[in-house]
């Protein structure tokens, strides 16, 4: 077993942990949400966010849904929901999650038709995971992400946010923008966490819709 600790997270690594065991510990700890478990192929990280990485969080999570809205992109927000695939032996649950378009459309009847989205059962992961990291991960999460088809990744170190695209469905590359919200750009994006993070809120939401509005912010 391996511990990390930091003033910012707490994770803890455990190695050799069955599937049978994986799915036990998420059953036993019901509607809380933390720790936040991934797991791939018999390795399971325990990560306990501290404020600081939940207040970037839902700041980013605001900034999607934000630039989702002044763009006319639908979108649904699955937060930190359990996603795994029993087969691939692999599971997370990220910090939070996006679906936009025609499969925004499909997580809300899937979730009002049975109260969960089921991959095992073929229902569609996210589009877009967002991913905090204030700490360095004991865990690769890239290859679960890839394996399970997330097509877009957002991570954030606290004080840049990368811009992680699938490529080949092996790979992540880095790119200069969002594939589902071309008005997002990853130095706008770190501009705009970075205001979030100090100004008056009304004041950033007004700087977010001036960004998303700016054509000089788009890629080309």
């Amino acid at each position: 077993m391996q511990v990390v600790k930091s003033p910012a997270e707490q994770r803890m690594l455990l190695r050799n942990v069955s599937w049978e065991t994986y799915e036990r510990l998420i059953a036993e700890r019901e509607e809380r949400r933390k720790p936040r478990f991934f797991y791939d192929r018999g390795v399971l990280e325990l990560m306990s966010p501290s404020g600081e990485h939940d207040v970037s969080s839902r700041l980013i999570a605001l900034l999607v849904d934000m630039v989702a809205e002044e763009s006319g992109i639908d979108v649904e927000n699955a937060g930190s929901t359990t996603f795994k695939r029993e087969d691939l032996e692999r599971g997370f649950e990220p910090d939070e999650c996006f679906y936009f378009s025609e499969n925004a459309a499909r997580v809300r009847e899937l979730v009002r038709g049975k109260g969960d989205i089921v991959l095992d059962e073929g229902d569609p992961p996210p589009d877009l995971v967002v991913e905090v990291d204030i700490t360095n991960p004991s865990l690769n999460k890239l290859p679960i992400y890839a394996s399970l088809g997330i097509r877009e990744v957002w991570r954030y170190d606290g004080g840049r946010l990368s811009i992680l695209r699938l490529r080949d469905r092996e790979k992540y590359a880095e790119a200069a923008a969002s594939g589902f919200l071309t008005a997002a750009t990853a130095e706008t994006l770190t501009r705009l966490i970075s205001d979030g993070l100090t100004l008056d809120r009304l004041a950033w939401r007004r700087m977010v819709r001036a960004s998303v509005s700016d054509p000089e912010n788009r890629p080309d």
